[in-house]
């Protein structure tokens, strides 16, 4: 059966244009019956694939170049595309949805004041509270013994400062990514789903001594999902967890927050990154990696994290 992907731009002053274009390139070769309808402005795609001489055949997928006001601000863009192409898969129009990165500065700062970014967009507008980050990837270093290997981590919190990590967890979010992480191994098709759940504090907190997050919500949310039969294990701490997780002993680790886990996945798999919003009601995936203003137009960036995400969207 054909199936119909949207791709949105993101900020077309960002790479978006250019890894799209790429990464359709190729995909379109593969003939396999995947359709494909791009959200962003057709002028800009038509000179991208012009300049940087890409020889993407834009005539072979749907163009939809709607834009936000008089279309202007790329900003305002990027988020109206989001959401069309939300509610196209929303209605059945599209079977599952890439996004191009985006800049957070710029959506505030052209009035979305309250833009987190595009997972918690996504959330608020399909109404689901309890959508959980998942970002994955397979390292693909050829010299490496583990090329190949995956690394899949889900996230208790997203955007949140890190003054503010400690207030905002519970022993809901927790559960709800030890949950969301689980079904993700599912539906990759893995053969087990072993979750192992890091701490918050220093060495899980030492007792109590270097923090009570571990005692008061990390362990009993571990405690009620073992109950609820999901194979998981922790606190441990977060200096080891993923080193455990590399030598197969986790499908999926649950952090508590970006930065304590994600610094390991650019590491392995900095070019094959993918972020998958778990528990939305279609899929949703997006390269792990910003809009590199800096290198927009240079024709030099990869798109390698695109086709990745393209390539599990399809296998979803």
């Amino acid at each position: 059966m054909s199936k119909n992907i949207a791709i949105t731009l993101g900020d077309t002053r960002g790479v978006g244009p250019e890894i799209t274009l790429k990464a359709l390139t190729q995909e379109l070769a593969k003939n396999d019956g995947c359709s494909y309808t791009i959200y962003g402005r057709a002028d800009i795609l038509h000179q991208v694939n012009e300049q940087l001489k890409i020889g993407c055949p834009l005539d072979r997928f749907t163009i939809s170049d709607t834009v936000e006001g008089d279309g202007s601000n790329p900003a305002l863009n990027a988020v109206h595309w989001l959401k069309e192409a939300a509610l196209a898969c929303m209605k059945g129009e599209a079977d599952g949805m890439v996004t191009a990165p985006v800049s957070k500065e710029e959506i505030i700062r052209a009035g979305h004041r309250h833009f987190v970014g595009q997972t918690e967009f996504l959330s608020e507008l399909a109404d689901v509270p309890d959508t959980v980050m998942m970002l994955l990837g397979a390292n693909d270093d050829p010299g490496s013994a583990r090329d190949g290997q995956w690394l899949r981590i889900a996230l208790a919190t997203t955007h949140v400062r890190l003054s503010k990590v400690a207030e905002s967890l519970d022993q809901i979010k927790v559960e709800n990514a030890i949950r969301r992480a689980a079904e993700a191994c599912v539906l990759q098709k893995l053969p087990r789903a072993r979750i192992g759940v890091s701490g918050l504090n220093p060495h899980s907190g030492e007792g109590g001594k270097m923090g009570d997050e571990e005692q008061r919500v990390i362990t009993p949310a571990i405690q009620h999902c073992r109950r609820m039969g999901i194979d998981v294990t922790g606190p441990i701490p977060a200096d080891a967890i993923l080193r455990k997780a590399w030598m197969n002993e986790f499908d999926a680790v649950v952090s508590m927050y970006h930065d304590q886990a994600l610094p390991a996945l650019k590491m392995v798999a900095f070019d094959t990154g993918i972020n998958w919003t778990l528990g939305l009601p279609f899929v949703r995936v997006s390269p792990d990696h910003g809009t590199a203003f800096d290198i927009a137009g240079k024709g030099i960036a990869s798109p390698r994290s695109m086709l990745a995400a393209i390539a599990l969207l399809k296998q979803l």
